[in-house]
């Protein structure tokens, strides 16, 4: 399952939320606010896409770049 870390009221978390919608992906939120080491390390990266394996897509990101980080080479 794809994690998207960010925070409530970030409008580029918004914009990732809608991207991986329109993409019919899967995914569950994690508010960084909420724990202090989340927000230590991506408070000024989020929003960004992590998965099974802890490899992470940083914004910005499209479609496309969501489909390599899903499937990669």
């Amino acid at each position: 399952m794809l994690v998207l870390y960010g925070t409530e009221h970030c409008h580029l978390c918004e914009q990732a939320e809608s991207l991986l919608h329109a993409l019919d992906i899967p995914f569950r939120q994690i508010d960084i606010a909420e724990v202090e080491e989340l927000l230590e390390r991506y408070g000024t990266l989020i929003p960004v896409l992590c998965d099974a394996h802890r490899r992470e897509l940083r914004w910005p990101f499209q479609a496309d770049d969501v489909r390599r980080f899903l499937h990669p080479g």
